[in-house]
């Protein structure tokens, strides 16, 4: 079990974004659960680290609150804010994180320019609104986990880059249609299902 969730388990919330309950290996692709470990030059992402027993930690050093809170501006710099018209509005976890750390979503010197990306209605099943999506990559590790393979992945680079369906030609091969589980792992109301767009983790 990592540390992270063993703080999460024992009521001790650690922002996070990217981790799973029960994955073996965490992306640490969000930059947000670090933590002080005694006997350590420097805090790390507390998903990597092992829980053991007479482990020293510290959750709430400024030093850790500085790099979270960094972190945090940073992606929220590149995610469009409409809370007001998003499924996952009151229990979205940027909302959590944001409160949590006394940060505003919306980071004015470091916001960069924008682009309206279009919303991607190619699966018969799901819609997926890239200016929502943080990329925490949750979607396409339970989409592997649940079907051994994933039919989600990231497509482009930098500013650019997208979840897209993955390795089939015929959309409506895919099965997501009886899973949806990428729905309910998505921390930010990235997908939505056709049927029940309002539907949300």
């Amino acid at each position: 079990m990592s540390l992270l969730q063993a703080c999460l388990d024992n009521g001790i919330y650690i922002p996070n974004l990217c981790h799973i309950h029960g994955t073996d290996n965490p992306s640490a692709s969000c930059r947000l659960c670090f933590v002080e470990i005694e006997g350590e030059d420097k805090p790390i992402p507390s998903c990597t680290v092992k829980a053991k027993d007479g482990i020293i930690v510290k959750t709430d050093t400024p030093s850790v609150r500085r790099l979270q809170c960094t972190a945090f501006k940073l992606l929220m710099s590149v995610h469009r804010v409409d809370c007001g018209h998003c499924p996952a509005n009151k229990k979205c976890e940027l909302q959590r994180i944001a409160k949590f750390l006394k940060v505003g979503l919306k980071p004015k010197y470091l916001e960069l320019h924008l682009k309206e990306t279009e919303v991607d209605e190619s699966n018969p099943f799901l819609d997926y609104y890239p200016n929502r999506c943080v990329l925490c990559g949750k979607c396409i590790a339970v989409c592997k986990d649940k079907h051994g393979r994933a039919f989600l992945t990231f497509a482009k680079r930098g500013l650019d880059a997208v979840v897209s369906s993955y390795g089939e030609k015929d959309v409506s091969n895919l099965p997501c249609g009886k899973c949806l589980a990428c729905i309910g792992i998505c921390p930010v109301g990235a997908i939505t299902s056709k049927d029940s767009p309002h539907q949300t983790a």
